[in-house]
């Protein structure tokens, strides 16, 4: 991001905060940031990470993850977009968390999801992701494949914080999944889940029929939920779920 549009960024992110959950954080941090990659800390235990992917249709793309972290332990939710990005997040999350990563979940297999999974496979960090998001990644040339599959949903674990990861159905893709930490009433939604104004955007492997109900599935499964980090852009609440059915109704 450039530093005007992550100035503009953080103030909406302050303000979502401010009038959330998580009063505890005063306002979010960037605990890190270099041209690859940028971690904001959204709560104690919630960190997002934003790195960038160059694209032909929409040029460079931030694309986010998250990290669920509780005593020495964290999980990562999406790779960045590359090897490089991927290495500085692992080393920042030993270095500065003090944490061993227990796991790196893919949530799709396009590489805004998995693109880095060969550096975390270097670094011996477990992946998981879904029984279709590994057959689909088997088919792509350069990337790497995660190691463990789940055919409907998997709970892991950083320390007291279950993540718990589950398949509604197709959306942005037909292997798309979701992750819930339920005692932070966070939601990381991967690419199944738009920002506010956002476009449909990338519809090449999308069922454009199936997305709204699939996102209604997952509003169903988490009345609860106060945090919800979209695959892209900013973060928001339970209205960027309301947004994405919106767009996308029939």
């Amino acid at each position: 991001m450039k530093s005007i549009s992550k100035i503009l960024y953080l103030f909406s992110v302050v303000f979502f905060l401010s009038c959330g959950p998580h009063k505890e954080l005063k306002q979010p941090k960037i605990v890190y940031e270099t041209e690859n990659l940028s971690i904001i800390q959204l709560s104690d235990g919630i960190y997002q990470h934003i790195s960038y992917k160059d694209t032909e249709s929409f040029g460079k793309v931030p694309c986010n993850g998250m990290i669920v972290k509780d005593g020495n332990e964290a999980v990562v939710l999406d790779t960045p977009t590359n090897d490089k990005s991927s290495g500085e997040l692992i080393s920042w999350v030993k270095n500065n968390l003090h944490s061993k990563i227990n796991a790196v979940v893919v949530t799709h297999f396009h590489d805004d999801s998995l693109g880095g999974l060969k550096e975390f496979d270097k670094n011996n960090i477990p992946s998981y992701a879904g029984d279709k998001t590994i057959e689909l990644a088997k088919k792509q040339i350069g990337f790497g494949v995660p190691d463990h599959g789940f055919s409907d949903a998997i709970t892991l674990n950083a320390g007291k914080h279950q993540i718990l990861v589950k398949y509604f159905g197709e959306g942005h893709t037909k292997d798309n999944v979701v992750a819930y930490v339920p005692d932070e009433k966070t939601m990381f939604g991967g690419c199944l889940i738009k920002e506010m104004d956002a476009t449909k955007g990338y519809l090449g492997d999308a069922n454009i029929q199936a997305w709204s109900n699939t996102v209604e599935k997952v509003k169903v499964q988490y009345p609860d939920v106060k945090l919800v980090v979209p695959g892209h852009g900013e973060i928001g609440g339970k209205e960027l779920l309301d947004y994405t059915i919106k767009l996308f109704r029939q």
